[in-house]
């Protein structure tokens, strides 16, 4: 999905903390958690996503984010317990799944930081 014109998104990282994203906001990665994700196109009135962990990469005006699974909707309730049903409670097969994705996407991210600080 495309959503062009957004003057500002909130989401929330993996180490414990909400993020604004504003146009002239720095580049930068995140590694995201599950939860909501809220989005201001121009003129219009706040969108969200539930998303599920995912990656977050802003460069210039760009901001890409990467998730397994996403649902959009208005109601904010049924959106926050969609997140803790389906995004939250995980068998333990799928946590030990997700763990070791973590640590690769974990790697993935400090090199592409690191690439960035030699060729940046």
């Amino acid at each position: 999905m495309q959503i062009n014109d957004v003057a500002k998104i909130i989401l929330n990282t993996r180490e414990g903390g909400s993020v604004c994203l504003l146009p002239h906001r720095l580049d930068c990665v995140a590694a995201l958690s599950p939860g909501l994700m809220a989005y201001e196109a121009e003129g219009k009135s706040t969108s969200y996503l539930a998303i599920d962990e995912g990656v977050m990469v802003k460069t210039g005006t760009d901001v890409l984010v990467s998730s397994r699974n996403a649902f959009c909707g208005d109601d904010l309730a049924t959106l926050h317990e969609l997140v803790q049903k389906q995004f939250i409670d995980l068998s333990a097969d799928e946590q030990k799944s997700r763990l070791t994705s973590k640590k690769f996407e974990g790697a993935l991210l400090s090199r592409l930081v690191e690439f960035s600080h030699e060729h940046g």
